[in-house]
């Protein structure tokens, strides 16, 4: 999925909002929480750093977070059938966060998001 068409609405993402541009390996998994599949909105996202065979990202659908056990693994190269939404964001780098409803659209970076405990 990093190429093509979703790599041009990633990199233009990607500048819109000053970020640099960091496509996940397309081997790479992600943590996702099923509701996002439902299509339950908004659809939120954050980027942790990678850590293999992990990409750092994990994304839920609602107002809150969902439980730990909520997120299952799920290959990058399937996340466009879960949910059209999400692929645009997803090569922003580590650290930073996404929220939208298909119209309304807040992308910012979380520092917190790269501590690592």
């Amino acid at each position: 999925m990093s190429a093509g068409i979703f790599s041009i609405e990633q990199k233009q993402v990607c500048n819109k909002y000053g970020a640099e541009f960091s496509p996940p390996s397309d081997d790479s998994v992600l943590g996702i929480s099923l509701n996002v599949k439902s299509s339950i909105l908004p659809i939120n996202g954050l980027r942790h750093p990678p850590e293999l065979p992990t990409n750092g990202w994990y994304i839920w659908g609602g107002e809150t977070f969902p439980d730990d056990d909520a997120f299952k693994a799920l290959h990058y190269s399937h996340v466009a059938t879960w949910n059209p939404l999400i692929a645009k964001y997803l090569s922003l780098p580590p650290g930073w966060r996404f929220l939208t409803d298909g119209s309304y659209e807040d992308v910012w970076f979380d520092r917190s998001l790269l501590d690592i405990a």
